[in-house]
Protein backbone atom coordinates (compact mmCIF):
# COMPACT_ATOMS: atom_id res chain seq x y z
CA UNK A 1 0.00 0.00 0.00
CA UNK A 2 1.30 3.48 -0.90
CA UNK A 3 2.94 5.01 2.16
CA UNK A 4 1.12 8.28 1.46
CA UNK A 5 -2.24 6.52 1.64
CA UNK A 6 -3.45 6.05 5.21
CA UNK A 7 -7.06 4.84 5.13
CA UNK A 8 -9.03 5.25 8.34
CA UNK A 9 -12.59 4.49 9.32
CA UNK A 10 -14.44 7.80 9.18
CA UNK A 11 -18.04 6.71 9.76
CA UNK A 12 -20.08 3.69 10.86
CA UNK A 13 -23.76 3.43 9.99
CA UNK A 14 -26.06 0.59 11.04
CA UNK A 15 -29.58 0.02 9.71
CA UNK A 16 -31.46 -1.70 12.56
CA UNK A 17 -34.62 -2.35 10.49
CA UNK A 18 -33.93 -3.33 6.90
CA UNK A 19 -34.81 -0.51 4.44
CA UNK A 20 -35.45 2.11 7.13
CA UNK A 21 -33.10 4.97 8.05
CA UNK A 22 -29.64 4.35 9.43
CA UNK A 23 -28.06 5.22 12.75
CA UNK A 24 -24.56 6.72 12.92
CA UNK A 25 -22.48 5.19 15.71
CA UNK A 26 -18.88 5.72 16.83
CA UNK A 27 -18.25 2.04 17.51
CA UNK A 28 -19.93 -1.23 16.66
CA UNK A 29 -19.58 -4.71 18.10
CA UNK A 30 -19.13 -7.70 15.81
CA UNK A 31 -22.01 -10.14 16.32
CA UNK A 32 -21.70 -13.91 16.71
CA UNK A 33 -22.64 -14.22 13.02
CA UNK A 34 -19.94 -11.85 11.77
CA UNK A 35 -22.17 -8.81 11.21
CA UNK A 36 -22.30 -5.39 12.82
CA UNK A 37 -24.45 -5.75 15.91
CA UNK A 38 -28.00 -4.45 15.25
CA UNK A 39 -27.38 -3.98 11.51
CA UNK A 40 -30.47 -5.22 9.59
CA UNK A 41 -31.38 -7.10 12.78
CA UNK A 42 -35.08 -6.76 11.99
CA UNK A 43 -36.92 -7.04 8.69
CA UNK A 44 -40.49 -6.22 7.74
CA UNK A 45 -42.27 -9.11 6.00
CA UNK A 46 -45.75 -9.65 4.59
CA UNK A 47 -48.07 -12.59 5.27
CA UNK A 48 -46.16 -14.80 2.82
CA UNK A 49 -42.85 -14.04 4.56
CA UNK A 50 -41.58 -11.87 1.69
CA UNK A 51 -39.48 -8.91 2.80
CA UNK A 52 -41.11 -5.50 2.44
CA UNK A 53 -38.30 -3.17 1.38
CA UNK A 54 -37.56 -0.16 -0.79
CA UNK A 55 -36.91 -2.41 -3.80
CA UNK A 56 -40.52 -3.53 -3.56
CA UNK A 57 -42.23 -0.24 -2.69
CA UNK A 58 -41.05 3.36 -2.82
CA UNK A 59 -43.64 4.18 -0.17
CA UNK A 60 -41.21 3.01 2.51
CA UNK A 61 -39.04 6.02 1.67
CA UNK A 62 -41.78 8.29 2.97
CA UNK A 63 -40.97 7.01 6.46
CA UNK A 64 -38.39 8.71 8.64
CA UNK A 65 -37.05 6.70 11.53
CA UNK A 66 -34.87 7.53 14.51
CA UNK A 67 -33.35 4.81 16.65
CA UNK A 68 -32.19 5.05 20.24
CA UNK A 69 -30.21 2.21 21.78
CA UNK A 70 -29.30 2.17 25.48
CA UNK A 71 -28.31 -0.64 27.82
CA UNK A 72 -31.89 -0.85 29.09
CA UNK A 73 -34.06 0.03 26.10
CA UNK A 74 -34.07 0.08 22.28
CA UNK A 75 -36.65 2.24 20.54
CA UNK A 76 -37.67 3.49 17.14
CA UNK A 77 -39.53 6.75 16.48
CA UNK A 78 -41.40 6.83 13.16
CA UNK A 79 -42.77 9.82 11.29
CA UNK A 80 -44.53 9.97 7.93
CA UNK A 81 -43.25 12.62 5.53
CA UNK A 82 -45.13 15.93 5.74
CA UNK A 83 -46.80 14.92 9.03
CA UNK A 84 -45.86 16.33 12.43
CA UNK A 85 -46.76 13.40 14.67
CA UNK A 86 -44.05 10.93 15.73
CA UNK A 87 -44.79 7.40 16.97
CA UNK A 88 -42.33 5.63 19.29
CA UNK A 89 -42.10 1.87 19.87
CA UNK A 90 -39.85 -0.30 22.00
CA UNK A 91 -38.03 -2.85 19.84
CA UNK A 92 -38.02 -5.48 22.57
CA UNK A 93 -41.55 -5.27 23.97
CA UNK A 94 -43.72 -3.52 21.33
CA UNK A 95 -42.99 -5.29 18.03
CA UNK A 96 -46.64 -6.30 17.73
CA UNK A 97 -47.79 -2.69 18.10
CA UNK A 98 -45.11 -1.57 15.65
CA UNK A 99 -46.23 -4.19 13.11
CA UNK A 100 -49.83 -3.03 13.50
CA UNK A 101 -48.80 0.58 12.83
CA UNK A 102 -46.74 -0.42 9.79
CA UNK A 103 -49.59 -2.56 8.45
CA UNK A 104 -51.85 0.47 8.51
CA UNK A 105 -49.18 2.55 6.78
CA UNK A 106 -48.53 0.05 3.98
CA UNK A 107 -52.16 -0.97 3.59
CA UNK A 108 -51.55 -4.72 4.05
CA UNK A 109 -50.59 -6.94 7.01
CA UNK A 110 -46.92 -7.09 7.97
CA UNK A 111 -44.86 -8.34 10.88
CA UNK A 112 -41.28 -7.96 12.03
CA UNK A 113 -38.83 -10.84 12.14
CA UNK A 114 -35.51 -10.78 13.97
CA UNK A 115 -32.09 -12.36 13.50
CA UNK A 116 -29.68 -11.18 16.19
CA UNK A 117 -26.79 -13.30 14.90
CA UNK A 118 -26.30 -12.09 11.33
CA UNK A 119 -29.32 -9.93 10.50
CA UNK A 120 -30.89 -9.95 7.04
CA UNK A 121 -28.13 -9.06 4.52
CA UNK A 122 -28.86 -8.92 0.80
CA UNK A 123 -25.78 -11.03 -0.01
CA UNK A 124 -25.86 -14.23 2.06
CA UNK A 125 -22.30 -15.13 1.01
CA UNK A 126 -20.82 -11.71 1.73
CA UNK A 127 -22.80 -11.01 4.87
CA UNK A 128 -20.40 -8.49 6.43
CA UNK A 129 -20.63 -4.69 6.30
CA UNK A 130 -20.26 -2.81 3.02
CA UNK A 131 -17.32 -0.42 2.61
CA UNK A 132 -16.92 2.74 0.51
CA UNK A 133 -14.76 5.87 0.71
CA UNK A 134 -15.90 9.41 1.35
CA UNK A 135 -14.01 10.49 -1.78
CA UNK A 136 -16.04 8.03 -3.87
CA UNK A 137 -19.33 9.44 -2.61
CA UNK A 138 -18.08 12.98 -3.25
CA UNK A 139 -17.19 11.98 -6.82
CA UNK A 140 -20.74 10.72 -7.35
CA UNK A 141 -22.01 14.14 -6.25
CA UNK A 142 -20.03 15.57 -9.20
CA UNK A 143 -21.84 13.20 -11.56
CA UNK A 144 -25.21 14.34 -10.23
CA UNK A 145 -24.99 18.07 -9.40
CA UNK A 146 -28.41 18.09 -7.75
CA UNK A 147 -27.33 15.58 -5.09
CA UNK A 148 -25.38 16.48 -1.97
CA UNK A 149 -23.20 14.14 0.06
CA UNK A 150 -25.92 13.39 2.62
CA UNK A 151 -28.35 12.34 -0.12
CA UNK A 152 -25.76 10.11 -1.84
CA UNK A 153 -25.03 8.44 1.49
CA UNK A 154 -28.74 7.79 2.07
CA UNK A 155 -29.19 6.34 -1.41
CA UNK A 156 -26.30 3.86 -1.27
CA UNK A 157 -26.70 2.92 2.42
CA UNK A 158 -23.13 1.77 3.03
CA UNK A 159 -22.07 0.68 6.52
CA UNK A 160 -18.41 1.75 6.66
CA UNK A 161 -16.89 4.89 5.15
CA UNK A 162 -13.15 5.38 4.69
CA UNK A 163 -11.22 8.66 4.79
CA UNK A 164 -7.67 9.39 3.67
CA UNK A 165 -7.96 7.69 0.28
CA UNK A 166 -8.82 8.80 -3.28
CA UNK A 167 -12.11 7.99 -4.98
CA UNK A 168 -12.67 4.29 -5.67
CA UNK A 169 -9.60 3.26 -3.67
CA UNK A 170 -11.81 0.62 -2.02
CA UNK A 171 -11.96 -1.27 -5.34
CA UNK A 172 -8.62 -2.83 -4.40
CA UNK A 173 -10.35 -4.68 -1.56
CA UNK A 174 -11.70 -7.41 -3.87
CA UNK A 175 -9.90 -9.69 -6.31
CA UNK A 176 -10.67 -12.32 -8.92
CA UNK A 177 -13.81 -14.50 -8.68
CA UNK A 178 -13.38 -17.00 -5.86
CA UNK A 179 -10.54 -14.97 -4.35
CA UNK A 180 -10.75 -12.92 -1.18
CA UNK A 181 -8.61 -9.95 -0.20
CA UNK A 182 -7.68 -10.05 3.47
CA UNK A 183 -7.46 -6.77 5.37
CA UNK A 184 -8.15 -5.42 8.81
CA UNK A 185 -9.78 -2.38 10.34
CA UNK A 186 -8.38 -1.78 13.80
CA UNK A 187 -8.37 -5.20 15.47
CA UNK A 188 -11.01 -6.75 13.19
CA UNK A 189 -10.11 -9.05 10.30
CA UNK A 190 -12.08 -8.82 7.04
CA UNK A 191 -12.34 -10.71 3.76
CA UNK A 192 -13.12 -8.47 0.77
CA UNK A 193 -15.45 -10.40 -1.55
CA UNK A 194 -16.87 -8.45 -4.50
CA UNK A 195 -18.11 -5.07 -5.75
CA UNK A 196 -21.68 -4.57 -4.56
CA UNK A 197 -24.37 -4.84 -7.21
CA UNK A 198 -26.85 -2.02 -6.81
CA UNK A 199 -30.64 -2.14 -7.12
CA UNK A 200 -33.38 0.34 -7.97
CA UNK A 201 -33.13 2.12 -4.58
CA UNK A 202 -30.24 4.53 -5.41
CA UNK A 203 -32.16 5.77 -8.45
CA UNK A 204 -34.81 7.28 -6.17
CA UNK A 205 -34.85 10.37 -3.98
CA UNK A 206 -34.32 9.00 -0.48
CA UNK A 207 -37.05 11.19 1.03
CA UNK A 208 -39.77 11.36 -1.63
CA UNK A 209 -39.18 8.12 -3.53
CA UNK A 210 -39.25 10.03 -6.83
CA UNK A 211 -37.02 8.54 -9.56
CA UNK A 212 -34.03 10.58 -10.78
CA UNK A 213 -34.13 10.47 -14.61
CA UNK A 214 -31.39 8.36 -16.26
CA UNK A 215 -29.64 7.84 -12.91
CA UNK A 216 -28.56 4.27 -13.63
CA UNK A 217 -27.38 5.06 -17.17
CA UNK A 218 -25.32 8.06 -16.04
CA UNK A 219 -23.89 6.18 -13.08
CA UNK A 220 -22.95 3.14 -15.17
CA UNK A 221 -21.18 5.26 -17.81
CA UNK A 222 -19.25 7.30 -15.25
CA UNK A 223 -18.32 4.24 -13.17
CA UNK A 224 -16.83 2.53 -16.21
CA UNK A 225 -14.89 5.65 -17.16
CA UNK A 226 -13.43 6.11 -13.66
CA UNK A 227 -12.59 2.49 -12.80
CA UNK A 228 -9.08 2.66 -11.31
CA UNK A 229 -6.17 1.08 -13.17
CA UNK A 230 -5.36 -2.40 -11.94
CA UNK A 231 -8.86 -3.22 -10.70
CA UNK A 232 -10.06 -6.68 -11.71
CA UNK A 233 -12.50 -5.83 -14.50
CA UNK A 234 -13.76 -9.41 -14.62
CA UNK A 235 -15.80 -8.60 -11.51
CA UNK A 236 -17.83 -6.09 -13.53
CA UNK A 237 -20.32 -7.87 -15.77
CA UNK A 238 -21.91 -4.43 -15.57
CA UNK A 239 -20.81 -1.19 -13.95
CA UNK A 240 -23.83 -0.48 -11.79
CA UNK A 241 -21.76 -1.53 -8.79
CA UNK A 242 -20.47 0.46 -5.85
CA UNK A 243 -18.84 -0.33 -2.48
CA UNK A 244 -17.30 -3.63 -1.41
CA UNK A 245 -19.15 -6.59 0.08
CA UNK A 246 -17.25 -8.33 2.87
CA UNK A 247 -17.19 -11.23 5.27
CA UNK A 248 -15.92 -11.07 8.84
CA UNK A 249 -14.58 -14.37 10.21
CA UNK A 250 -16.74 -15.69 13.03
CA UNK A 251 -13.66 -15.73 15.28
CA UNK A 252 -13.82 -11.91 15.29
CA UNK A 253 -17.11 -11.99 17.21
CA UNK A 254 -17.08 -9.71 20.23
CA UNK A 255 -14.48 -7.31 18.88
CA UNK A 256 -15.32 -3.66 18.20
CA UNK A 257 -14.91 -1.42 15.19
CA UNK A 258 -14.33 2.24 16.07
CA UNK A 259 -14.18 5.42 14.05
CA UNK A 260 -10.54 6.35 13.57
CA UNK A 261 -9.44 2.71 13.16
CA UNK A 262 -6.68 2.32 10.56
CA UNK A 263 -7.07 -0.06 7.61
CA UNK A 264 -4.21 -2.38 6.78
CA UNK A 265 -3.82 -4.91 3.95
Amino acid sequence: MNADIQPTLAQIVIYPIKSLDGLIVTRSKISVGGALEFDRRWAIVDESGTVVNAKRTAKIQQLRSQFNFTEDRSTIALQIRDENTSYTFCLTTELTQLARWLSEFFGFPVQLIENAAVGFPDDLDAYGPTIVSTATLEKICEWFPGLDLAEVRRRFRTNLELDGVPAFWEDRLFGAPGETIDFQLGDVQFHGINPCQRCIVPTRNSVTGDVSPKFQQIFTHQRQQTLPAGVNRSRFNHFYRLAVNTRIPLAESGKFLKTGDALGI
